[in-house]
């Protein structure tokens, strides 16, 4: 059985440009940046008519956002997806990075780097916690839809995680980040054997050739969460 499964970054996101740490309370959405991109996105999935089965989304409201352009594209409805949010940071919700530094990440580096199950702040997941709910989270997808075309607007966190349930990485061991871009396309080949066996082929990671003609960055030209223990934009 083998599922396609295509994972979108959403686009330029308030967060990234103030930089404010963005759970439900403080996302707030797209950057007008953010929008143009979702737009080009959408204009390039309408041209190429990919053949998708279903369209999923995390419900937070940067990727909810960037999913309407995509199902408009696709023309399928947005299937919620809580289990694709980015990491949970739990109190330092809404909070600028200067202050969940000053109030919860001392230290350098700081508590959560150190300790893969050190949580991001009371109340949020540590990166350890993260990485099993994005990797069941896109696993379930997957047995879910066998033999279809999925696609899920989602998180860098959650491209990065399913690089680690790919490579079968652990969180105790040396971090591997992967930079990834805004409305950039990740597509994995999936295939289960009758046995269970899993077999993982990377197609493309970070395609935004659709911002490369419009001379529309794929990421803010700042770094708005130097080390933090997932990329939460």
């Amino acid at each position: 059985m083998t599922t396609q499964l295509y994972l979108i970054r959403h686009g330029e996101s308030v967060e990234n440009v103030e930089p404010i740490i963005g759970g439900m309370r403080g996302d707030i959405g797209l950057t007008d940046r953010g929008r143009e991109q979702a737009r080009l996105l959408e204009q390039r999935l309408h041209s190429e008519k990919l053949s998708v089965d279903q369209l999923y989304a995390s419900t937070l409201p940067r990727a909810w956002e960037t999913a309407d352009y995509v199902a408009r594209a696709l023309r399928l409805a947005v299937q919620p997806a809580e289990e694709l949010h980015e990491l949970r940071p739990g109190d330092a919700d809404g909070m600028t990075v200067d202050q969940w530094r000053d109030r919860y990440g001392g230290g350098d580096p700081p508590p959560t780097r150190r300790d893969p199950y050190h949580p991001f702040s009371p109340g949020g997941e540590s990166w350890a916690a993260f990485l099993v709910r994005a990797g069941a989270a896109l696993t379930t997808l997957l047995d879910r839809h066998p033999n279809e075309t999925i696609v899920a607007v989602c998180h860098a966190g959650i491209i990065e995680a399913s690089f680690y349930l790919a490579f079968g990485l652990g969180s105790t061991g040396h971090r591997v980040s992967f930079a990834a871009l805004n409305t950039g396309i990740t597509h994995w080949r999936h295939h289960r054997e009758p046995d269970g066996r899993r077999d993982w082929t990377i197609v493309t990671f970070n395609d935004a050739a659709h911002l490369a003609t419009a001379a529309i960055p794929a990421n803010h030209p700042t770094t708005p969460f130097p080390p933090l223990p997932a990329k939460l934009d």
